[in-house]
């Protein structure tokens, strides 16, 4: 018989979010395991560009979030920096018509009132501030909060350093509850692990768990792929994107959308994003997907037509239809907690979701208002998996 284990929470996926759940749980002085059914980083944090931004976000509840996240993560900088390749470098979004510029600037105006630093930038200044940019742009706008990490670095940093036990390999397979309905646990593929609380951090997946549980969220995937291109000097000193890209984020469309958004790393090469496109969980490559990624990359650093890429990779962002994330405990099953749905932001908020869960696990007052990310918000819905394959 498979020994049954003992400890106050469960968090199941061990991705960034997950990670950060179990960091700020752990120091909060809870006893926290960790299970996945694959290794840390395995799903959607594994596949991602590690981008901590504030920049994209327009003022409401996610921008909230996006900020209390970007000072939780220059806290950890100072104790994890070097080893997560936590950067700050700032961002610069550039618009390329005196009209989209104009837009973007009124963008900005309304995120500086909402607490975010950002500058004007003109057409001169872009090419000091990026001296490989494509000539012709009519300006832009600086975000020095902006930052990034290494996403499955990161990950596995903020599991070693919370000291949480660690479960990769197991599956899963249901929710264990009482007979009043509370929470009592997880069941995996390996045997039981008995908790009072469970935090649901499975990402893509986030639906299929919360169905085992009873529950409805609706959480879908959005497929993207990044390009890599070989390593290359700093060529490309901030995260630099065109401001189309603000829109393509807040899309509900089905259809492919891509717009340019490309950095460089700390070891070398330039990493190329962004589209975004519903294809349920097709992992196919899409050559019309990487084609624009490249066309688009080249319009903003024309050096880029000289330089090979290497490889091409593919992940699932989890999202939900209002583009919020669901975060905090679940009325509907109590012991039940959520902590998914943050679609292409996860690396960046997941400090502010861990934090947020770890107060509502020990009672505490949250730094922000938890009321729209409320994970009950969507009604009741037929709690059905989304047939996504196995549940970390």
């Amino acid at each position: 018989m498979a020994k049954r284990l003992t400890c106050d929470v469960v968090v199941v996926g061990a991705g960034m979010v997950g990670a950060a759940c179990a960091l700020y749980a752990a120091r909060s002085g809870l006893d926290v395991r960790v299970v996945d059914r694959g290794p840390v980083a395995g799903g959607t944090t594994g596949a991602g560009e590690g981008n901590l931004l504030v920049s994209d976000k327009e003022p409401g509840p996610e921008l909230e979030l996006a900020l209390l996240s970007a000072r939780l993560w220059a806290e950890l900088a100072d104790e994890l920096g070097a080893a997560v390749e936590y950067e700050p470098k700032g961002g610069l979004v550039v618009a390329s018509t005196p009209g989209a510029l104009g837009a973007l600037l009124s963008f900005a105006e309304a995120q500086q009132a909402a607490g975010v630093m950002a500058g004007p930038v003109g057409e001169d200044e872009l090419r000091e501030l990026e001296p490989h940019v494509a000539p012709g742009m009519a300006g832009g706008v600086h975000y020095p909060q902006d930052a990034q990490v290494m996403p499955a670095l990161a990950a596995a940093h903020l599991i070693r350093a919370c000291g949480a036990r660690l479960h990769t390999g197991r599956t899963v397979t249901g929710v264990l509850r009482t007979a009043d309905g509370a929470v009592l646990g997880v069941r995996t593929d390996h045997g039981e692990i008995h908790a009072p609380a469970v935090v649901n951090a499975a990402g893509t997946w986030g639906g299929d768990l919360a169905a085992l549980a009873g529950v409805h969220l609706p959480v879908l995937p959005r497929r993207g792929f990044v390009l890599v291109t070989e390593p290359l000097p700093r060529m490309v000193r901030h995260k630099v994107y065109a401001a189309d890209y603000v829109s393509d984020v807040a899309s509900d469309s089905a259809a492919l959308r891509a717009s340019p958004v490309v950095e460089g790393t700390a070891a070398g090469p330039v990493l190329i994003g962004a589209t975004r496109e519903r294809v349920g969980f097709d992992r196919s490559l899409s050559l019309q997907a990487v084609r624009a990624l490249a066309f688009g990359a080249i319009g903003l650093f024309p050096f880029l037509e000289q330089v090979r890429a290497l490889r091409t990779y593919a992940g699932f962002r989890p999202y939900l239809p209002d583009h919020l994330p669901a975060i905090g405990p679940d009325p509907r099953v109590p012991g039940l907690y959520h902590a998914c749905g943050h679609e292409g932001a996860g690396i960046g908020l997941a400090t502010g979701t861990g934090q947020l869960i770890a107060r509502a696990l020990t009672g505490k007052t949250a730094d922000l208002d938890p009321e729209p990310f409320r994970p009950d918000r969507f009604g009741t819905g037929e709690a059905r998996p989304a047939s996504g394959g196995d549940i970390p």
